[in-house]
């Protein structure tokens, strides 16, 4: 089974927000004491944190689901419940996050990046947050709120200074394996190589102090690119990523490739693939090679047509290795030191806006859903068979413009209108408005609760996101 894994799935459930307590004092000698119910913890969230420990998506393919903890529930004697604790999932440096439509919403392109996945439900409130001089006595405290729950899909592009780009069976992991500690299979038939290798590269006698960390470079084996790559031939898409941030290419040539493709021919079909993928990389510093230099000894010195060969090497024999290091090194620490200067190229980190404000949607027959955590929000307490919590309901969603966007939208009278868990009949023509008509008609009703004076509860499956 491969160890290696460059797309994977996140299920991120962030926890719930714990219940408020809707408790009264109750202690001898103590008339009327009063509302005294605690809120509810706050859930904890799911982050994405960025790290060195990390090498593949192993993790995430068989195990996708992480959640984090709930809040607590609040309490009498206004305890407060305890907030749930965060959860931090470590993905390797370059994964790239994307919703289930392929929008990028996160590249965490460098160590330590951190990204929130699924925020952590609110916690509710108690009763006692709801005490004011015109209401003594509130029985009603809110619901914890739930935490997001959301599919991503992950991708990883690998980072590495150097990557070897070439056809199949043209020497990239015998190159790898001389001049890094890395062991990829190596064979004489093509696609030996069907996953990424990388390989540190020491540069021991080019040490030096002053110039940091060009003593040493990452370089990536990348499987095998064929005509058609571009367009995802041959895994090609999966492939050509991972060259993406690479600082430096090494494309190599084959003089006697096995299907009998020209080194002019090889050298056209590669560029136009790296051009196709992203026209980009044409401007990425590149060393150009001629792989299996040993079996040119003879040769004219034409054999290789008008390919721009830079060097020509022999993982076979060593020759040319010390020089191609030498060379790839210096290209190494020239576009470090542009980075610095300029910022790193793939260092860009696209996030998610935060959703902001109610939507109101047509359901089809005389139905209107009403989207959005505030409104959601508004609306979420323990118990809406109380006149109280009816009445505070109805003040935020009129706060929020419930009210205006079902009258812009077009809501007619006895349209149902649902909220969350909470549906009520949308009366327009009521000069003090609809929601206060709902109200003063005890028309608010609690889905899957049970009857009550204040209407007959009906049961309706909650939506599901597509």
């Amino acid at each position: 089974m491969s160890g290696f894994v460059d797309a994977a799935q996140l299920h991120a459930k962030a926890g719930d927000g714990g219940a408020g307590s809707a408790s009264f004092r109750r202690e001898a000698h103590v008339d009327r004491g009063g509302p005294d119910g605690g809120d509810g913890g706050r859930g904890g969230d799911v982050w994405l944190l960025s790290t060195r420990n990390q090498s593949s998506l192993l993790g995430f393919r068989d195990f996708p689901h992480r959640r984090a903890g709930d809040g607590g529930h609040g309490a009498g004697n206004r305890r407060h419940g305890a907030r749930g604790s965060d959860l931090v999932v470590p993905v390797p440096i370059g994964t790239v996050v994307k919703d289930r439509g392929g929008q990028i919403l996160c590249d965490l392109s460098g160590p330590g990046d951190r990204w929130l996945a699924a925020s952590g439900g609110a916690g509710g409130r108690g009763n006692a947050r709801f005490l004011s001089n015109s209401r003594r006595a509130p029985a009603f405290a809110e619901q914890g709120e739930l935490g997001e729950e959301v599919w991503f899909d992950l991708e990883l592009k690998l980072m590495a200074d150097v990557a070897l780009v070439g056809f199949p069976n043209v020497g990239k992991s015998t190159l790898i394996s001389t001049v890094s500690a890395a062991k990829p299979k190596i064979a004489d038939y093509p696609f030996t190589t069907l996953e990424p290798h990388l390989g540190v590269v020491r540069v021991g006698p080019r040490r030096d102090a002053s110039r940091g960390e060009g003593s040493e470079l990452v370089m990536a084996d990348i499987p095998g690119l064929i005509e058609g790559a571009a367009e995802g031939r041959g895994l090609g898409h999966r492939f050509l990523r991972h060259i993406e941030r690479a600082r430096v290419l090494v494309v190599m040539i084959d003089p006697v490739a096995s299907d009998g493709t020209s080194p002019e021919e090889q050298f056209r079909i590669l560029m136009d693939e790296l051009a196709g993928y992203r026209r980009e990389l044409l401007d990425r510093p590149r060393v150009v090679v001629c792989s299996k230099g040993d079996v040119l000894v003879g040769e004219e010195p034409g054999a290789l047509g008008e390919v721009p060969i830079d060097l020509v090497i022999s993982a076979a024999t060593g020759s040319g290795i010390d020089e191609l290091v030498a060379r790839v090194a210096d290209e190494v620490l020239r576009a470090r030191e542009r980075e610095v200067e300029d910022g790193p190229v793939n260092g860009v980190v696209v996030h998610r806006p935060a959703p902001q404000g109610i939507t109101v949607e047509n359901a089809g027959d005389g139905e209107w859903a009403v989207a959005g955590r505030a409104a959601e929000r508004a609306v979420g307490f323990s118990d809406m068979t109380d006149e109280g919590a009816i009445r505070e309901a109805v003040r935020r969603l009129r706060r929020l413009g419930v009210d205006r966007a079902l009258a812009r939208a077009g809501a007619r009278d006895g349209d149902e209108v649902h909220v969350g868990q909470v549906s009520f009949t949308w009366v327009r023509d009521q000069p003090e408005g609809a929601l206060e008509a709902a109200q003063s008609a005890r028309e608010v009703r609690r889905v899957g609760g049970s009857s009550s004076k204040h209407g007959k509860a009906r049961r309706r499956e909650p939506r599901r996101s597509k």
